[in-house]
């Protein structure tokens, strides 16, 4: 006998009534779901144009050790071009910092262009408080820039950072005749030079533990701070070619 096609669809009422409302409350579901995405989205809407979520903020780190695992974590997502910082919100960013800054370190770096601070280290707004100058050198206006980030905004670790082929320190191995005020920079460098002789990413290196050293010992704030093991000052160096940092002498 031949077989119905309609009768290999037959099922019992119960479970045909059971599908039936299985699917009402999906849709009712997705329509109600999408309603509320929507709502959230309209909250959002601002100057004419879609904002995105932004993403959920981690706690930042109160530890030196913390703080220098998290640089360092984010150092390798940035040699490996996996950044997380450039998929954040930077308008709700900069609105979160308006009021206040919390970063979770300090760095000194040299002020040469192609040492990005904050790409180096995946970091977004208001993360690292970053002191800038030719040699990252320990000058007194310096100094008293990280005074100010550990004393009145917490920071518990300072990194100093040097780079390969610095023109700083290449032009303070050269000790020639220089325009305006470069030459005031050779006193801070020399030391690193007479310690590590004429080459230059070897004088790079020691230019970055002296420059560390000095902030420590110069500074009653922060050797407090490093007494009481609530503060790090790190040297470290930096690999213009590669984008990785390497931290120097650190126990």
């Amino acid at each position: 006998m031949q077989e119905n096609a309609n009768d290999r669809r037959v099922e019992p009422e119960t479970a045909s009534g059971a599908k039936r409302s299985a699917v009402v409350t999906s849709r009712r579901r997705f329509v109600l779901g999408g309603t509320a995405g929507a709502a959230a989205w309209a909250l959002r809407l601002k100057d004419g144009g879609w904002a995105p979520q932004p993403p959920v903020e981690t706690h930042a780190p109160t530890t030196p050790d913390d703080a220098l695992t998290r640089l360092m974590d984010g150092n390798r997502r940035y040699v490996s071009r996996h950044l997380k910082s450039c998929e954040e919100d930077l308008a709700a960013e900069r609105q979160a910092t308006v009021a206040k800054q919390e970063p979770f370190a300090a760095v000194l770096s040299c002020a040469d262009s192609r040492v990005p601070v904050e790409l180096i280290f995946d970091e977004g707004i208001g993360r690292i408080f970053v002191a800038r100058v030719a040699g990252n050198v320990a000058a007194t206006a310096v100094i008293a820039s990280l005074e100010y980030s550990v004393a009145e905004l917490g920071t518990p670790l300072i990194v100093v950072m040097g780079h390969s082929t610095c023109g700083a320190v290449k032009a303070a191995i050269g000790n020639e005749q220089v325009p305006g005020q470069i030459s005031a920079l050779f006193s801070y460098i020399r030391p690193a030079i007479d310690q590590a002789g004429t080459d230059v990413n070897a004088a790079v290196k020691a230019n970055a533990r002296i420059q560390a050293r000095l902030i420590r010992e110069s500074s009653p704030v922060l050797a407090e701070q490093v007494e009481k093991k609530t503060l790090r000052i790190v040297p470290s160096y930096y690999d213009l070619a590669t984008g990785a940092v390497t931290l120097l002498d650190v126990t």
